[in-house]
């Protein structure tokens, strides 16, 4: 064979080999873009139908229902109403990809025509408006949209799909339960195991990444703050609860600003006072509900002690002593590690990021004090490398906007939170596919 033929050969291969990469590339947004017009439907159907946490039972069942007809073998419910749908496609890894189902019990006021105007009972049975504040809603629709894509693509990958969809992610409690409930030990044990979170602070159609410590360890404390109570009139026969708890939500502050070293994180918030029941009528106990965020075990350690030390001394300073003391509660079951992205699985997972989306749209993103116990499966014995990856939710000309203006958006719980979804979703499935894909080892 001459010279010039075994070139000429050699070129026509090489253009094979582009133009096949680039049919590919254009498959998968091409097939995305078929499925956009069902998934606005999927996310609007979500969006319009919020639950709370420990109650997404209609939730669960319509992802349950939307696995099992593209083939996965589902389980569930499991640790509450959570589900899991194994898809077996040959040989090779396990992928888990995960998503979260609960809202959040928030009264939305974005005044967008498909906003959710469900109300419910709290479980202290006050009504309280429900919404996917939190963005759950895309992370459901971008995971059915990705599991189809999956599903369709067969031939592009080999192996197990494990595709979990969890609840109560917003108490912290859904990890936990599905873990317990032996998610790994009698399910599927997986190899890599990746999740979404919409970002609030970051324009649809980017992604952000960074390796090691991306959010922190989350704590839900309640301090019972207690008193002698009395009429109003007569503040002096009695011991005011209101007054005490209000000393030690100031006190609390010092916590971070006085005890914690600067350059280590540390958050200690407020986010709800209960207490009284009449202008004239002063109460005998109020309730602090509180959200502790660090990233150090010791700073965790030091934070939970300080608020208990912190509430009984000013308690004592008040003249109560015994059973009128503060009760502090640390609720167990909703807290979270902080999560830790590994750093060889994330350095993988952000080139094929880039391959799909381009460099410009994926961001290497900062720590933040959110929390997520999605966490929890990588603090697990089996050490599964985990990576969560940061989804652009912000309408790119609102973005631009409070860049120039230097207005604040609404950040993610915020009842004004109104994301970019067709983008984002489009973006995530794009990017998701690409990025499962590639963890089995397989081009796509």
């Amino acid at each position: 064979m001459s010279k010039i033929l075994q070139s000429r050969i050699l070129q026509c291969l090489l253009l094979f080999i582009v133009a096949t990469s680039t049919v590919n590339a254009k498959g998968l947004n091409a097939q995305v873009e078929e499925q956009m017009s069902h998934l606005k439907k999927t996310y609007l159907y979500l969006h319009q139908h919020p639950e709370l946490s420990y109650h997404e039972k209609n939730t669960g069942q319509y992802i349950a229902k939307r696995l099992t007809n593209m083939g996965f073998d589902v389980t569930s419910p499991i640790g509450g109403y959570g589900v899991v749908g194994l898809f077996k496609n040959g040989d090779g890894p396990t992928v888990m990809y995960r998503t979260d189902t609960d809202a959040l019990p928030v009264v939305e006021q974005t005044g967008v025509p498909y906003a959710s105007k469900i109300t419910t009972l709290d479980k202290s049975g006050n009504k309280v408006g429900v919404m996917h504040a939190c963005g759950h809603d895309i992370h459901m629709t971008t995971f059915l949209g990705t599991a189809h894509y999956l599903v369709n693509n067969k031939d592009k990958w080999s192996g197990t799909l494990m595709m979990v969809a969890q609840p109560a992610e917003e108490v912290g409690g859904g990890a936990k339960a599905l873990l317990n409930q032996g998610l790994f030990k009698r399910i599927a044990l997986p190899d890599h195991i990746v999740a979404f979170h919409t970002h609030a602070n970051l324009p649809a159609g980017k992604v952000g990444i960074a390796p090691g410590y991306i959010m922190a360890n989350v704590d839900s404390v309640d301090i019972e703050v207690k008193g002698i109570s009395g009429h109003g009139a007569y503040p002096n026969k009695t011991v005011d609860p209101i007054v005490i708890a209000s000393r030690i939500v100031l006190a609390l502050q010092t916590i971070t600003s006085r005890e914690i070293s600067p350059i280590d994180p540390s958050v200690v918030t407020v986010g709800a006072i209960q207490g009284g029941s009449k202008r004239s009528v002063i109460g005998n106990k109020v309730v602090l509900k509180l959200t502790v965020r660090s990233y150090k075990p010791k700073v965790r350690k030091h934070q939970i002690e300080a608020i208990k030390r912190i509430s009984k001394g000013i308690a004592l300073s008040a003249g109560l002593k015994g059973d009128l003391l503060p009760n502090i509660i640390v609720y167990k079951n909703e807290t979270a590690p902080a999560l830790y992205n590994d750093p060889k699985q994330t350095a993988e997972i952000k080139a094929s990021l880039i391959n799909v989306l381009g460099k410009h749209n994926v961001i290497k993103t900062e720590p933040s004090m959110v929390g997520e116990d999605f966490a929890r499966y990588g603090r697990t014995p089996d050490k599964r490398p985990i990576t969560m990856i940061w989804l652009g939710g912000v309408k790119p000309a609102v973005y631009q906007e409070s860049l120039t203006s230097g207005k604040i958006l609404p950040t993610l719980h915020s009842a004004k939170f109104a994301p970019d979804y067709p983008l984002a979703i489009k973006t995530g499935v794009n990017a998701m596919s690409k990025v499962l894909i590639d963890l089995f080892d397989k081009k796509s």
